[in-house]
C-alpha cells in the first residue's frame, strides 16, 4: 500500500481506521511453532529473513514504504510511551528484519501489526525500511518510569541488569547488530515492561531461548526494575534537534 491508499485512510481520522482497513484486506495471520516447540531455532538463518540481510538497503525507498508504519509508530519513529507502539528510530536493521520477517511468518504473534507488516512487497522492501527506520534520528523524550520510588527502582534495575542483562544487550543498552540483540536503551518503559512480562510467561513465541531461561524466574517487581532502569538509559545514535519554541 503506497502514498494515495495510506493518506486516503489518514484523512478519515484515526489509526483504528487504518488497522481496520487493513484487517479487512489481509489474510489470517499464520501460525508458525515458535519456543513451545521442540525444533525451534531462535534465529534460523532460513527465508526471507535471510534474503533482506543480504541486500543492501535503499533510504529513499525505504522511506516510502515506512509510511504505513507511521501510522502507529509516527513519522519520526518515536513509537508511543503508553507502550502501545515501541521507538522505532535507531533500531538496528538486523533486529528490524528479523521482528518484521518473524511476524509475516507467523512466528511472533502481532495482529496489530500484522496487516500492515504484510504490505511490504519483498525482502527487498523489509531492507529498504529497516535503513530507513536505523537511520532516524534519536527523539530527546520517551516513556519513562514515573512512579515516586523512581530512583530506587532504578538502583534495584541497574544491579539486576549488570547480573544478567549487560553480556547480551551491552553495558548501556545498546544491544548487538550483529547477533540480532536489539537497542534496548531508552525504549519505553511501558513496551519494554510488557515484553519481557510476555517472554518470561512464555507468550513472546519469537523469544531467544537464553532470555527465557534467563529471565524465566523473575518476579514482577524485578521485571519493573529492570525495565525502569533500561528506560532511564540514553540510546545511541545521532539525537533529534530541538525543535524552536514558538514566540
Amino acid at each position: 500500500m503506497k502514498k494515495t491508499s495510506l493518506l486516503s485512510m489518514l484523512l478519515l481520522g484515526t489509526v483504528g481506521v487504518v488497522a481496520m482497513s487493513l484487517s479487512f484486506a489481509a489474510p489470517p495471520a499464520p501460525k508458525a511453532a515458535g519456543i513451545e516447540s521442540r525444533d525451534y531455532s531462535w534465529n534460523a538463518q532460513e527465508g526471507e529473513k535471510n534474503e533482506a540481510l543480504k541486500l543492501k538497503g535503499n533510504r529513499e525507498n525505504g522511506e516510502e514504504a515506512y509510511e504505513i508504519c507511521g501510522a502507529c509508530h509516527l513519522p519520526s519513529g518515536a513509537g508511543r510511551p503508553d507502550g502501545t507502539f515501541p521507538q522505532l528510530a535507531g533500531q538496528h536493521t538486523t533486529v528490524l528484519i528479523k521482528q518484521m520477517a518473524d511476524i509475516r511468518a507467523g512466528l511472533r504473534d502481532n495482529p496489530t501489526m500484522y496487516p500492515f507488516a504484510v504490505t511490504l512487497t519483498d525482502p527487498q522492501e523489509l531492507a529498504d525500511v529497516s535503513i530507513y527506520i536505523e537511520s532516524l534520528c534519536i527523539p530527546p523524550d520517551h516513556g519513562k518510569y514515573e512512579g515516586t520510588d523512581a530512583a530506587l527502582q532504578i538502583v534495584k534495575g541497574k544491579e539486576l541488569y549488570e547480573k544478567q542483562c549487560l553480556e547480551c544487550h551491552g553495558k548501556n543498552g545498546e544491544g548487538d547488530k550483529a547477533k540480532f540483540y536489539p537497542v534496548i536503551a531508552g525504549q519505553h518503559y511501558k513496551y519494554l515492561l510488557r515484553q519481557m512480562t510476555e517472554i518470561r510467561d512464555g507468550h513472546r513465541r519469537n523469544a531467544n531461548l537464553d532470555m527465557v531461561r534467563i529471565i524465566k524466574p523473575y518476579t514482577d517487581d524485578m521485571l519493573v526494575a529492570i525495565s525502569a532502569y533500561q528506560a532511564s538509559l540514553k540510546m545511541p545514535g545521532a539525537m533529534c534537534e530541538a525543535k524552536a519554541s514558538k514566540k
